[in-house]
């Protein structure tokens, strides 16, 4: 028996040497990153632990600027640090030069007017009103709204650079192509507490989002295209709640701005 475990403890000893450092280390602090991010780096977390010892309302905008903030340096600051210092990487290698900014920014051109017209349908269902925007007084205040949508930007940059930066890139060299099948699927799964449609169109979105990074070579396409999707929905959504119109058709949307901008 005891030789039988001196065997299988050398085997382990050379599996586990025979692995590539940087994806093992990737793969892993991704996963402790996210979890960490879900117990301290969130809104919960700030109303309940820090606000009363910060003496701020638990309540107000402040909390949203602590999670957004704290994606922001979990997702981005901690994974560059580690791939460029303890591993040595170009800037350029994991996702964070310009690449093919001419595809880039012709796909996003494409993608807005696609976008703006699914967020618009969307906004109609009971289930995206419900959540969104998440934060209530952004759909009664523009200049909250627009606070709000600028601070997530740092959200942002944080969850895009984890999945589509850190996993993708710091993964490469073992997986190749099949990167983007990995970092798609914790992506997937971290929405599956989002309205039904949204956690579908995540597997598709994280797929399409990957591939596209993957071959422009820079993370930074995918944080317009999220931004203006989220910024899309919210803005809907609070136009909704401001008016009532519930419709889909161009006249339901004339309608909606009308009755929140004015005009006859």
């Amino acid at each position: 028996m005891i030789a039988r475990l001196k065997d299988e403890l050398r085997s382990l000893i050379r599996a586990t040497a025979a692995l590539d450092r940087q994806t093992a280390t990737v793969l892993t602090l991704a996963a402790v990153l996210a979890v960490f991010q879900y117990k301290y780096g969130s809104r919960k977390f700030f109303r309940k632990e820090l606000a009363d010892w910060l003496d701020l309302d638990p309540q107000g905008l402040i909390q949203y600027a602590y999670g957004f903030a704290c994606q922001g340096v979990t997702g981005l600051i901690i994974p560059v640090l580690v791939l460029v210092l303890i591993f040595r990487q170009k800037p350029s290698k994991i996702g964070l030069g310009l690449g093919d900014w001419k595809l880039a920014g012709t796909l996003a051109a494409l993608y807005v007017p696609v976008v703006t017209i699914g967020c618009w349908f969307f906004s109609a269902q009971q289930g995206f009103q419900d959540k969104y925007p998440r934060y209530d007084p952004v759909a009664e205040n523009w200049q909250i709204f627009l606070i709000y949508e600028a601070l997530f930007l740092l959200y942002w940059f944080g969850w895009e650079y984890l999945w589509r930066g850190f996993v993708l890139f710091g993964t490469a060299k073992t997986f190749g192509v099949w990167a983007i099948f990995i970092q798609m699927i914790p992506f997937a799964v971290l929405h599956v507490r989002k309205p039904g449609p949204e956690a579908f169109l995540s597997i598709f979105g994280g797929l399409l989002l990957g591939a596209v990074v993957w071959r422009c070579r820079a993370f930074w396409i995918a944080v317009p295209i999220h931004a203006f999707q989220m910024m899309s929905m919210d803005f809907f959504c609070s136009l909704r709640e401001r008016t009532g119109v519930q419709g889909v058709g161009p006249s339901a949307l004339l309608e909606a701005l009308k009755g929140v901008f004015g005009g006859s």
